[in-house]
């Protein structure tokens, strides 16, 4: 996440009147292009999103036919395919390079989950040139993927964990332990007790995402570093910080972040309830609980899942972030803002990042043995209506005419509203329905 100076007065952690109204906090990036353009990426030319022909199937009305059995390794394989014709720019080795670099960090990270769950190596060619052309890449920073923030430095270390779990090649984890060390330097224990910072040279916003990535990184490179103790100590320490710091509000979900008072101590700044605010942490607790084997971490994450699936926006003031039929949606920009576009390339990927930490959690539960809902999964069944809902209902289904077009997702998993006839695939929205797609295998 790169903060511009335009936006930078909405993430001060001065005293925040008015800071809640603002509705949203990353730039608007994306936007769609029209089928004649489809032909330069070949060129060199990232295509940045796709408008197919064909009707996405509409809410009620298709919803009402019998969904189909879905075999998530097989709809994983071709909406990776999709992606990487679609989006991928073979000169710059990313995907849709002009979009936010964090996303293609996202991205990498599902495809590489989708080699280590069906044991194959059918994109490690790829990713390795990936890593090795954007490792001197980093908008803004200084190479090894350091960015200018603490996030998008965070999504591209997690990738690299991952890397090191399919290889087995150290390089990858020292890479992530460097990157590790580059983001805890914007710890600090003034303003609000502790924290990190997500925009490293203004040190202005201690916000959920960068310190839920933190967490993350710093247990899952303790999982992976024999003898390790210095990692396992700062992501508890940066979790018991977390849990009082006053992001997660009264309704049990996390805001976007803090605002600070003259005399330091901080509150809920009220923005926003993002769907990926509420699955990093999943994940980030998973790796804690492996690393302890404490099932506190378990119960504090399941309290933050539950949160969301039971959410609504008569609870404490929180937006529903399921539907009526129990399918994600992306609350703050759900509706017509979400079928037609009106979330940015950011927003539309968050809720493939909560579905995979979801689905972590749900294979910790059952392996865990501590609960006996769905065979000891208490989020399978959830899991795969999602799977089957946007497999139906937000697929190309090979109506667009379009490279790739077949397996190209739109944003609403659970179908357009009645009268809107198209959907726009980007790389947030293909990356997104991989990310749940993997959740699934």
């Amino acid at each position: 996440m790169r903060l511009s100076l335009t936006h930078a007065g909405l993430w001060c952690l001065c005293a925040a009147q008015g800071v809640a109204a603002s509705v949203g906090h990353r730039h608007q990036h994306g936007g769609s292009i029209t089928p004649e353009t489809r032909g330069h990426e070949a060129h060199g030319h990232e295509a940045r999103g796709h408008q197919p022909h064909g009707h996405q199937a509409r809410g009620h009305e298709a919803r009402s036919r019998r969904d189909p059995d879905v075999d998530p390794r097989a709809a994983a394989k071709a909406a990776i395919d999709s992606m990487n014709s679609a989006f991928f720019n073979s000169t710059l080795a990313v995907w849709a390079p002009t979009d936010p670099w964090w996303l293609s960090g996202v991205a990498i990270t599902s495809v590489i989950d989708y080699m280590r769950k069906t044991d194959t190596t059918d994109y490690l060619d790829k990713v390795t040139a990936i890593f090795q052309a954007q490792r001197s890449q980093a908008p803004g920073g200084a190479g090894d993927f350091r960015a200018e923030s603490t996030d998008d430095t965070g999504w591209w270390a997690l990738a690299m964990v991952r890397m090191f779990d399919i290889t087995g090649d150290r390089h990858y984890l020292d890479l992530a332990a460097g990157d590790e060390a580059y983001i805890y330097q914007s710890w600090s224990e003034k303003p609000c007790g502790g924290g990190i910072y997500v925009d490293i040279a203004a040190r202005t916003y201690k916000n959920a995402i960068a310190n839920e990535l933190y967490i993350k990184l710093a247990a899952a490179l303790h999982n992976r570093i024999p003898g390790d103790t210095v990692y396992l100590e700062r992501a508890k320490k940066a979790w018991k910080w977390f849990k009082s710091s006053g992001m997660i509000n009264e309704g049990g979900l996390i805001n976007d972040g803090l605002a600070s008072r003259k005399d330091g101590t901080c509150f809920n700044n009220g923005l926003p309830v993002w769907t990926y605010n509420q699955g990093v942490v999943l994940g980030a607790l998973v790796e804690l609980y492996h690393a302890t084997s404490s099932t506190g971490y378990l119960q504090d994450a399941r309290a933050i899942a539950d949160a969301v699936l039971s959410s609504s926006p008569s609870k404490r003031g929180n937006p529903s972030l399921v539907d009526h039929a129990s399918i994600l949606t992306e609350g703050d920009c759900s509706g017509p803002r979400e079928a037609s576009g009106g979330c940015n390339v950011d927003q539309q990927i968050f809720k493939g990042v909560f579905m995979y930490n979801l689905a972590e959690l749900d294979e910790a539960i059952a392996r865990a043995g501590i609960d006996s809902d769905d065979g000891g999964r208490p989020y399978a069944k959830f899991l795969r209506k999602n799977i089957r809902s946007a497999y139906v209902h937000a697929r190309g289904k090979g109506t667009s005419g379009l490279a790739g077009g077949a397996d190209l997702y739109g944003v609403a998993w659970g179908g357009l509203d009645p009268g809107r006839a198209q959907w726009t695939a980007t790389l947030g929205t293909q990356a997104s329905a991989l990310g749940l797609l993997i959740s699934g295998i």
